[in-house]
């Protein structure tokens, strides 16, 4: 039957959004609490208004192919708080196509989908294998000790996605640093308007010299198809910039990060280096990345697992949790490289369903071989538990990763 209840009960069993992980590669406690008591909480968000925390795989899974709840930005609450709240409550600019619905977000997606495609992604591979090449023999000249992010899994997403999009390489320092602070959820107001001003004028910049002299790169193609104009392709361009280097570079960091503290996930792989493509998809569900999101808002009167979701309530996911969870993976707290993970909702599921998830694989299955291969002494060059983490970002990692070898 389903539950519906008055808005004060809600209000009164509601909780606020569960953060801070106990430990590098586990979520936070409460989170895996109320999965047990239920895949949907109630929740207070921080603007005041009430909706639910979806813990449980099956609910997420459904929401996220479920049509009736909306990624509209002007609909979505953020469930922890951030300078720019109220501001974020407006419709998307032109371009921001995760934020949108069809057909709107239709019209942005299907340019970009046949840039994405599995065969296109496989013949970027030995591009990948040469990048990560050039960043191991650096590596190695420069001897132990390194900072991993620095020198290998911040260098090799922001390589490949620079050379696909048209972005050059050399402006690599400039996006790092905007990017940073666009996932801090401490950063201040000033600070994200300058930042969000920036990127804007880096990229009108760069579309202009690209009309005058357009390359074989996806930029190029856009402006070349005239469907878009200069500021949808410049919001384009940045989503794929910051959405193309930012994951993957955490999961290479946090990756090799997890491996290293189970030796014997690590020798397994060693020992049957088929293993590459299970470990991706176990690490990827085991770290989850996403800390905050996915976000929906129901646009009608939504029956989901027992619970009444009502026209306009906010919804946040918690990919988390239901990576975690169950009912759906065998004794999903152990990492266990063994056991294929196949139906993880890491990169989301449904029509928004990251469209960069083949290449991310990609990088992955090239780089950590490659890498455990050069260097079969990689340890770290500190204690484990003096490894800076990104806890206040909204995409996890590790902010620095000291190893020797």
């Amino acid at each position: 039957m389903t539950q519906s209840q008055p808005e004060a009960q809600a209000h009164q069993e509601a909780v606020t959004f569960p953060f801070g992980r106990p430990s590098p590669f586990e979520p936070p406690e409460r989170l895996t609490s109320l999965r047990e008591e239920g895949p949907i909480t109630p929740m207070v968000y921080p603007d005041g208004a009430t909706g639910w925390l979806v813990t449980g795989y099956s609910a997420v899974r459904s929401i996220l192919a479920d049509p009736r709840f909306s990624s509209r930005r002007e609909l979505l609450h953020i469930p922890v708080p951030f300078p720019l709240m109220q501001e974020m409550r407006r419709p998307a600019d032109p371009g921001m196509f995760i934020r949108m619905d069809p057909p709107d977000h239709t019209r942005y997606r299907k340019p970009l989908t046949a840039q994405f495609t599995v065969r296109r992604m496989k013949q970027l591979e030995p591009r990948i294998r040469e990048i990560t090449e050039e960043r191991l023999d650096a590596m190695e000249k420069a001897g132990p000790p390194q900072d991993l992010v620095k020198e290998f899994a911040l260098p090799i997403p922001s390589l490949v996605i620079c050379e696909l999009l048209g972005v050059p390489y050399a402006d690599r320092d400039e996006f790092q640093r905007s990017t940073a602070v666009l996932l801090n959820l401490e950063s201040s107001v000033e600070d994200i308007r300058a930042t969000i001003a920036g990127f804007s004028a880096f990229f009108a910049r760069l579309i202009e010299a690209k009309r005058a002299d357009p390359a074989d790169d996806l930029l190029s193609g856009l402006i070349e198809g005239g469907e878009l104009t200069d500021e949808e392709l410049g919001n384009v361009g940045f989503l794929l910039l910051v959405a193309g280097h930012e994951t993957t570079a955490n999961m290479l960091g946090l990756g090799t990060f997890a491996l290293l503290q189970h030796p014997d996930q690590l020798a397994a792989l060693r020992a049957d280096p088929s293993l590459i493509d299970n470990t991706v998809e176990e690490l990827l569900r085991h770290l989850t990345i996403i800390h905050v999101g996915p976000l929906r808002a129901a646009l009608e009167d939504v029956e989901v697992e027992g619970r009444l979701i009502k026209a306009g309530d906010p919804v946040t996911l918690s990919l988390m949790a239901a990576n975690r969870d169950p009912a759906r993976f065998a004794d999903p707290e152990h990492l266990d490289i063994t056991n294929p993970a196949a139906g993880h909702l890491t990169f989301g599921h449904g029509l928004h369903q990251c469209l960069g998830q083949q290449l991310a694989r990609v990088e992955m299955r090239t780089a950590f071989p490659m890498l455990f291969d050069r260097f079969p002494g990689l340890r770290l060059a500190v204690p484990a538990e003096e490894v800076p983490m990104r806890e206040k970002m909204s995409i996890y990692g590790v902010r620095e990763l000291p190893v020797r070898w």
